[in-house]
């Protein structure tokens, strides 16, 4: 199954070099994959153990348990996906120019990721409170960045919608959704499907009306 490499997801969070031993990598890649064919609650620790090739007591060298690594997984996750949105948002060009490449990395990333998008969008109610709180907060800061690009595209005269957060909404849900349909044997690649999707999100704003 093709998808973004679980190290990759780390750099992203505060904190400097990633100092995580291989171990606790293959822990992290086992959990993604067994979480994603059978859910959190159907996986068990030793599902993910005999995942990672190593024995169940050894997993809790690293983790105490399997919500601990679903929590780490989503909070790298969102993590990951805040940090493309921002630097679209931030990036050059009108709001018209922003948000076409925030949809088209953001949709890609939900392609290559997909496993990992699956996991950390559609087990998020298995978290523990605490992380769910800090998991629903990368969420959130994700949809500000989307709702101040489309206000100031509004703003601008560039777009033209009744509602700006629940347009927000729409354009995330758009993205988010890939991940639980992609595949590798899409007709399209990731890419492709980015642009595809930017196109029918500008639309969907009314830019060019």
């Amino acid at each position: 199954m093709t998808s973004t490499p679980i190290a990759e997801l780390w750099p992203t969070l505060p904190g400097g070099a990633d100092t995580r031993p291989e171990a606790a990598y293959r822990l992290l890649r086992a959990a993604v994959e067994s979480f994603a064919e059978r859910g959190f609650h159907a996986t068990t620790t030793r599902d993910i153990a005999t995942g990672a090739g190593m024995s169940p007591a050894a997993l809790y060298i690293h983790y105490p348990s399997k919500a601990a690594l679903l929590a780490e997984i989503s909070r790298a996750g969102h993590a990951a996906a805040l940090a493309l949105v921002r630097a679209a948002a931030a990036g050059e060009g009108d709001p018209v120019a922003r948000m076409r490449r925030l949809v088209e990395d953001f949709t890609a990333w939900h392609a290559r990721a997909r496993t990992v998008g699956r996991v950390v969008n559609y087990e998020l109610h298995a978290l523990p409170e605490d992380d769910y709180a800090a998991v629903a907060a990368l969420r959130l800061d994700i949809e500000r960045e989307v709702t101040a690009l489309i206000e100031a595209g509004c703003a601008d005269g560039l777009f033209e919608v009744a509602e700006v957060r629940t347009a927000a909404r729409a354009v995330t849900s758009l993205g988010i959704d890939v991940s639980r349909w992609y595949t590798e044997r899409s007709s399209e690649t990731p890419e492709e499907l980015g642009r595809h999707y930017g196109e029918l999100v500008l639309l969907m704003l009314g830019a060019g009306r």
